[in-house]
């Protein structure tokens, strides 16, 4: 990633930024949707606190940390130049540390971790809300509920709860092909229409054009930000 960032620059990162806005436009305007209900989240896990300037600085508004401790660090020196986003596996020991400093929590996944997210609700930032994380590709790695264990976990995690639960996200296999993706995406959005759900996190720097196409609410953007 070194290499991506070496002389990160506020033009550089605008001039990227512009060129995802008009291929997410351009992905909505194929199915009918409005652009404007697509955000893009910032994903800042290899970018250090001291690189995040450049990206306030070109017009990012959300960013997406995948750790709780460079989440800490990165607050601490641009607190109120973004809104925040956690994206990374939700391990239910950082909970704490989590929930008085983001919006989302995009990564909920666990039963320890829907625990701790109610034991602490409390801490939470005002308008707190979390997407569950579903593994669609079913692959053994993965984090994720699984697709038929959906429905007895939101169960226990009622929609409209002290932290609600709003959307889902996924992570599909990792594909040349962009896609690839779309049976993933059609897959997480069919599922949160089931389930009454509307935000809709997927799609990364290689499919979120064809996540757009699918229903995504919000597309996590990293090293095309950034090369």
């Amino acid at each position: 990633m070194a290499e991506l960032i070496e002389g990160l620059t506020p033009e550089r990162v605008r001039a990227n930024l512009e060129a995802i806005r008009s291929e997410i436009a351009a992905a909505a305007t194929r199915v009918g949707r409005d652009a404007a209900e697509v955000e893009v989240c910032a994903a800042t896990k290899y970018l250090p606190a001291h690189e995040l300037g450049p990206l306030a600085e070109a017009g990012i508004a959300l960013v997406g940390e995948n750790r709780a401790q460079d989440l800490a660090a990165k607050l601490a020196a641009h607190g109120d130049r973004f809104a925040w986003d956690f994206i990374g596996q939700l391990q239910s020991r950082k909970v704490k540390q989590i929930v008085a400093h983001v919006r989302l929590i995009h990564s909920l996944a666990s039963e320890s971790a829907l625990a701790q997210l109610e034991r602490h609700a409390d801490a939470a930032a005002p308008g707190l809300e979390a997407l569950v994380e579903v593994n669609v590709s079913g692959e053994q790695d993965k984090a994720g509920v699984a697709p038929e264990a959906l429905e007895e976990y939101l169960a226990r995690a009622p929609v409209g709860g002290v932290v609600p639960i709003t959307g889902l996200m996924t992570m599909p296999p990792i594909a040349e092909d962009p896609e690839a993706s779309r049976p993933y995406f059609a897959h997480l959005r069919e599922l949160a229409h089931e389930h009454g759900l509307g935000r809709l996190s997927m799609g990364t720097t290689q499919d979120f054009a064809v996540a757009v196409e699918e229903g995504a609410t919000i597309v996590r953007i990293g090293t095309r930000l950034y090369a």
